[in-house]
């Protein structure tokens, strides 16, 4: 399936398109405003900080307010917009999933984080003074690196994941349930394959297979981790898609519901009430003044 949105890489945030640059660090006072759409996605990861101010992020429909001494994180294949940053104190972090894994085989440490890759997950994490400061430390040796004219990749990515790895035992310390990394990684997984998947309206029995678990155990995954059985995920992710199609294009419900592999398009339409508690043609009106641009 075609996106909708246009996807950037790093290089387009510092308006040089062609530049295939894996990691960048930019504070807002100093950074030229990009050219990029306002919903778009990322092929590349994504961290905010803000010592100063508040602004107002948009993922796929859900509003976060940041504030002040907080980090927010986006991740590859989010529909992503950012209101006003310039009055923000703070800046931001970008760097690829390959800049991450550097040297590194196993792709599962980069989904041990419970705060990357998860939209069950919330993107915004607030520290007090003292906390925000040791972030703040760290933030400042990978700008202090990322300076330099002999700058190192490899010292960079060290900085980098100290950071994250900080970020994660601040959320394990302040009371969040401590997932299973095992059923983390699994369940990272499936939504890796659902991404890739999603509009075939596939079976929970498919993603099991492409797991090699059974579809017992994908359930007990999804639910750990999210409440949620896995066949209420793939319904969901469907759904979100359907949304995006009503508020960004003009297809018509009924194209929409072949796109997605409804067998009628009244079948998706109760599908997507049953969801979202409209009809999609409610949503699309309710949806078009607020976030349509085309």
């Amino acid at each position: 399936m075609k996106s909708i949105f246009p996807f950037y890489t790093i290089g387009h945030f510092i308006n040089q398109p062609t530049n295939n640059t894996a990691f960048e660090l930019l504070r807002f006072d100093k950074m030229n405003e990009p050219n990029v759409d306002d919903f778009h996605k990322h092929s590349f990861y994504e961290i905010l900080w803000t010592e100063k101010g508040k602004s107002k992020q948009i993922i796929d429909y859900t509003e976060y307010e940041v504030k002040p001494n907080s980090l927010f994180f986006i991740s590859p294949n989010q529909v992503h917009h950012f209101e006003e940053w310039k009055p923000l104190s703070g800046g931001t972090i970008l760097f690829t999933e390959d800049f991450y894994l550097l040297n590194r085989t196993n792709k599962d440490t980069l989904f041990e984080l419970s705060f990357l890759d998860n939209l069950y997950a919330n993107p915004c994490i607030e520290f007090n003074k003292k906390d925000f400061g040791e972030i703040l430390h760290l933030v400042h040796q990978i700008e202090t690196e990322h300076n330099r004219k002999d700058k190192n990749p490899a010292i960079l990515q060290a900085f980098l994941h100290i950071l994250l790895a900080q970020v994660q035992r601040h959320i394990e310390i302040n009371g969040q349930p401590i997932t299973s990394k095992k059923y983390l990684v699994q369940f990272k997984k499936f939504k890796t394959a659902l991404e890739t998947h999603f509009w075939e309206n596939k079976t929970t029995k498919f993603y099991a297979e492409q797991l090699h678990i059974t579809q017992h155990h994908l359930n007990v995954i999804c639910k750990e981790i999210t409440s949620n059985t896995a066949t209420a995920i793939i319904r969901a992710r469907s759904m979100l898609e359907a949304k995006r199609l009503l508020t960004f294009t003009g297809k018509t419900i009924s194209e929409i519901a072949f796109e997605l592999n409804f067998t009628d398009s009244s079948y998706f339409t109760k599908t997507f009430k049953s969801i979202t508690k409209q009809t999609p043609q409610d949503f699309r009106n309710e949806m078009s003044e607020k976030y349509r641009t085309r």
